[in-house]
């Protein structure tokens, strides 16, 4: 078992010295950010860091000085130290993937146990960060004890997957979308952020005096922004289509509208944008428990599909994760138990789907199911039910067996396991950005980023 020990009083010398490295996570940022309640936007915010004179995100500065304290606590002197008093001299900034090397020396062995340390944080090149002097009350009394699990800790509604999303998509053209019925602060926020991350070039579409009315209310600057007005909701959903067949833009986002508005123009046989594909929808969703993005589907548009929607839904998925550049993604096909039963529809579902994969009606994956929620996504469940899966424990896709199990499925990850989930729909003419109108800003702009990639995927693709 791992101890920890220290030095007394007596057994430490002047010139002893003590070093430890650590390199700076975004997760060390956001962590320090949460427990100081620092937030300035230098430590957190990409696009406002970039304005800064350092031009990228950078640590806190007392991120480096808690290094320090951990040094001084942990090994010289270690347990038992009682810190009397710190001064340090901050001379260049910690940057995110920095290997900071800490090191305290002693310097002097003063009354009532005090000791004297000079402190110095250096960078992989040797520079200087931090420096300064310490000085400690060292403990006399020798300790050696087990040495403590260190704490866990979760930062959750960060996203931080899907803002690398969303770094990715920022190298790409913007796409030109029809943003459909923005008359509400959320709607038009949303596209703000989008259009801020350079994302999307936006065409406003709906009543003109409405949008211009919200815009004013929230303090959005959309003089810039071309507007089609039209009389209301319904007709801005069947004109946003239209501008989407005529090529004029690349994708539609959801306003202040019902789903099934913009929906109903999308699916018309006549004037809409129906394809060959069953149309799905898609939460990619950043779940902090979780290794990596989650892809469930569908939980906003197919509620009881059969199997041949299925198969759709399914590569719909599929497509979009190459899009992401998950290019044999592990699907799961979900069911409440793991073996195939004729009393439960799922379970053959999932058996029927397996085979279409490997007849190559369903390509670009590795497809297993029926499998329990469980199974899918832990290894250790899997092992502990003898499953021998490819996919089991390290899902990508999770195809749930209908609507109502997806909705809840994500909505149960999003509020208990703070997720962040990007909202997409597949299968029209053009990828169509929906998200539910309680989601913030994060969701929002990652779901025009993971509209962006598929697009520029997709044309890429293209003979």
């Amino acid at each position: 078992m791992a101890e920890i020990g220290n030095l007394t009083y007596d057994e430490i010398t002047v010139g002893q010295e003590a070093s430890e490295q650590r390199v700076l996570t975004e997760m060390d940022i956001a962590l320090f950010a949460a427990m100081s309640g620092d937030v300035n936007p230098a430590h957190l915010d990409p696009s406002y860091a970039r304005e800064t004179p350092f031009h990228e995100v950078i640590a806190h500065g007392m991120w480096g000085g808690s290094l320090i304290s951990a040094l001084l606590g942990t090994k010289l002197p270690g347990p038992g130290t009682i810190y009397v008093s710190q001064n340090l001299s901050f001379l260049a900034p910690v940057k995110i993937g920095d290997a900071v090397t800490v090191t305290v020396r002693v310097t002097q062995k003063a009354a009532h146990g005090r000791v004297h340390l000079d402190c110095l944080c250096r960078n992989q090149d040797g520079d200087t960060v931090i420096e300064g002097q310490a000085v400690v009350i060292a403990p006399r009394e020798k300790i050696r004890t087990r040495l403590p699990e260190r704490p866990r800790a979760m930062i959750v509604e960060r996203g931080e997957r899907l803002l690398a999303l969303i770094e990715e998509a920022r190298s790409q053209p913007p796409l030109r979308v029809a943003v459909v019925h923005p008359v509400d602060a959320v709607s038009l926020e949303g596209m703000a952020g989008a259009v801020e991350e350079g994302l999307i070039d936006p065409v406003l579409v709906g009543p003109r005096h409405k949008i211009e009315s919200a815009a004013r209310l929230a303090g959005i600057d959309i003089s810039s922004f071309e507007i089609v007005d039209t009389p209301h909701s319904h007709g801005a959903a069947e004109r946003a289509v239209a501008l989407a067949r005529e090529d004029r833009v690349d994708a539609l986002m959801k306003g202040a509208l019902h789903t099934d508005e913009i929906l109903s123009a999308v699916v018309c046989r006549e004037t809409g944008l129906r394809t060959e594909r069953r149309i799905s929808h898609v939460f990619v969703m950043d779940t902090p428990a979780y290794e990596k993005l989650l892809f469930i589907t569908d939980a906003a548009i197919n509620i009881t599909p059969g199997l041949e929607d299925k198969k759709d839904i399914l590569q719909n998925a599929i497509d979009l994760c190459h899009a992401l550049k998950i290019m044999e993604p592990k699907a799961a096909i979900l069911a409440a138990v793991e073996t195939v039963s004729s009393h439960l529809s799922s379970t053959l579902d999932a058996a029927a789907l397996c085979k279409m994969s490997d007849r190559g009606q369903i390509t670009g994956a590795i497809v297993d199911g029926p499998l329990a929620f469980d199974n899918a996504i832990s290894a250790e469940a899997a092992r502990l039910k003898n499953i021998d899966s490819p996919v089991a424990g390290c899902a990508d896709i999770l195809l749930v067996p209908n609507l109502e199990a997806g909705n809840m499925l994500a909505k149960q990850l999003d509020y208990l396991a703070g997720a962040v989930a990007a909202g997409i729909v597949l299968g029209a003419g053009v990828p169509i950005i929906l998200t539910s109108r309680a989601e913030g800003r994060l969701p929002r702009v990652a779901a025009s980023a993971v509209a962006n990639l598929f697009h520029h995927h997709r044309r890429a693709a293209k003979p």
